[in-house]
């Protein structure tokens, strides 16, 4: 028993000694209209500071009490919390036809000028890159991709074909056979205009938001119905005839884009 005694007088005073030792600014006595107020902040082990604030002031053992036996932390988050929304990243996938660009303008405008310093174009290599970031951004079609198809069907806008680079047709529309040019379209905004459009024709049912200059966008839509392609491979066998890898063979000139 005197052992014990001695323990708890050993504790006590442990205790008291804390509290005499707390910082000046845990306790805070403030007399408003004649009432004293005490506000008594403790910081836990976790980091977190508590602040208890009562309308008469704590005797010494509640004070021990509360140093003891601290009340737990309190959640502080809104109750409708899990209902918040956060915002959810979107990323495109590289083989829909349908979505938004990864490749920069620069990137497309730095890999044309690298195969061919002297395109044949109507007007300049970045403002041609800026008319397909336009033009696809309107109906929800990858435009550094679409530029890429570009590339591939005219050869770096070399031509060397069928087309002509006064056709400002960008992926051999109407272009047929070997003698049989294809569409004509009055400025390369408008050729490329057509080009998107053709793309949507294959890959969704929603109309253009821009009046149709695709000659051939008609035909696709009644051809297809409700049925819509997905991916680039999905063109095989339908852009260009017979078409074995023609859909890769647009991502290969795509992905040589983002390595430029």
């Amino acid at each position: 028993m005197l052992l014990y005694n001695q323990g708890l007088k050993i504790v006590c005073a442990a205790v008291v000694m804390s509290v005499l030792l707390l910082p000046s600014n845990a306790v805070d006595a403030k007399t408003v209209n004649g009432k004293t107020t005490v506000s008594t902040e403790r910081t836990l082990h976790n980091g977190t500071t508590v602040v208890n604030s009562n309308k008469k002031k704590k005797s010494f053992e509640e004070r021990i009490h509360d140093i003891l036996y601290p009340e737990p932390v309190q959640d502080t988050a809104p109750e409708n919390a899990s209902s918040v929304e956060k915002p959810i990243q979107t990323y495109s996938n590289e083989t829909s036809i349908l979505g938004g660009a990864v490749a920069t303008k620069e990137q497309c405008v730095r890999y044309l000028l690298k195969n061919n310093p002297h395109p044949l174009l109507n007007t300049s290599p970045e403002q041609l890159v800026e008319f397909y970031y336009e033009e696809a951004a309107r109906e929800g079609v990858r435009p550094d991709i679409a530029f890429a198809q570009a590339l591939k069907e005219t050869g770096y806008f070399s031509y060397g074909g069928t087309v002509i680079p006064a056709q400002n047709n960008y992926c051999g529309l109407g272009t047929t056979s070997a003698t049989v040019k294809g569409a004509f379209f009055e400025s390369p905004r408008v050729g490329v205009r057509a080009h998107i459009q053709h793309l949507l024709a294959y890959a969704s049912t929603s109309s253009p938001t821009t009046p149709i200059v695709d000659p051939r966008y008609e035909l696709v839509r009644k051809n297809y119905g409700n049925n819509i392609l997905h991916e680039w491979m999905d063109l095989n066998g339908r852009w260009a005839v017979p078409g074995v890898g023609y859909g890769q063979s647009i991502l290969d000139y795509y992905h040589a884009i983002l390595q430029s």
